[in-house]
């Protein structure tokens, strides 16, 4: 008798040693995708017995047909993509204003000791801050309209700019700092053309994180004297207990703020590939 052993790890090499082949991994978007399918297929047994009352917990089906109701004819006298738009233009605007604020302070922070010295308490004060706590100021500062929100937005978004850029100039390589002060770099070329391309990862990485903060602000932002936006349509909904509604403002802001997550994942690859390979 013989027996015929087939072996799958293993095969001879030329060489005469035996190559072992790693195992097979399942991928990690695959674990992802299984994970959402598992928690919207218990979400369906629950609503389908009836374990939650509709009302507070509505079928994924029914949260569907929302989204479907406010793709085609809108909430509150807006269609999904007004709301989505309306809360793009808060977002991007407190960007924006962020930005143009942020960079300069972090770059004076982490540069100067008077920049130091008269910023790091400011930064500091307003990082633990909920914007809720200061809505009511801004509001009494800039009134109700599209100033005050953008200004609640910028606010919560300044902070991780600011650190980042900061940490992003420190981290700076003193080789190449003391290589262009060889060559006779003034202090506008070395902070322009070593320094701030040297920190260029960090402030992609603050960035990102801003838009996380701001995005999670745009709810509180949009409670003052809003007529549309995500955050507006989801407490008007609230108001009137239409919780598919909610649910699909929920649904909605999480797909955009991935969406960001992506976008700004590649720009971060497409700008400052040496990033990764550090």
């Amino acid at each position: 008798m013989t027996l015929s052993l087939e072996a799958t790890s293993t095969r001879p090499d030329p060489s005469g040693e035996i190559e072992v082949k790693p195992p097979r991994t399942l991928p990690v978007l695959w674990i992802s995708a299984a994970t959402v399918a598992a928690l919207v297929g218990l979400w369906s047994l629950v609503s389908s017995y009836g374990l939650v009352p509709p009302l507070f917990l509505p079928s994924p089906l029914a949260v569907l047909r929302a989204l479907s109701g406010l793709t085609l004819t809108g909430f509150v006298d807006a269609t999904l993509a007004q709301h989505i738009a309306a809360s793009l233009s808060r977002i991007f605007g407190a960007l924006g204003a962020a930005l143009i604020l942020g960079v300069p302070a972090g770059l004076a922070i982490g540069t100067s000791r008077w920049g130091k010295g008269i910023l790091d308490p400011i930064v500091e004060f307003l990082r633990p801050l909920p914007p809720l706590a200061y809505l009511p100021l801004v509001i009494i500062w800039l009134g109700i309209g599209e100033a005050s929100k953008i200004a609640v937005i910028a606010l919560a978004m300044l902070p991780p700019i600011i650190l980042s850029t900061a940490a992003g100039v420190k981290s700076a390589s003193p080789d190449h700092i003391n290589a262009a002060r060889a060559f006779g770099a003034s202090r506008r070329q070395l902070l322009l053309h070593v320094i701030l391309p040297g920190a260029l990862p960090s402030i992609l990485t603050g960035t990102r994180i801003a838009l996380g903060a701001g995005w999670s602000t745009l709810v509180a932002a949009e409670l003052v004297a809003a007529t549309r936006g995500l955050g507006f349509m989801i407490q008007s909904a609230a108001q009137f207990l239409v919780t598919d509604i909610v649910i699909a403002g929920i649904v909605v802001i999480a797909a955009v703020a991935f969406l960001f997550e992506v976008v700004a994942r590649r720009i971060e690859w497409r700008l400052v590939p040496w990033s990764h390979h550090r």
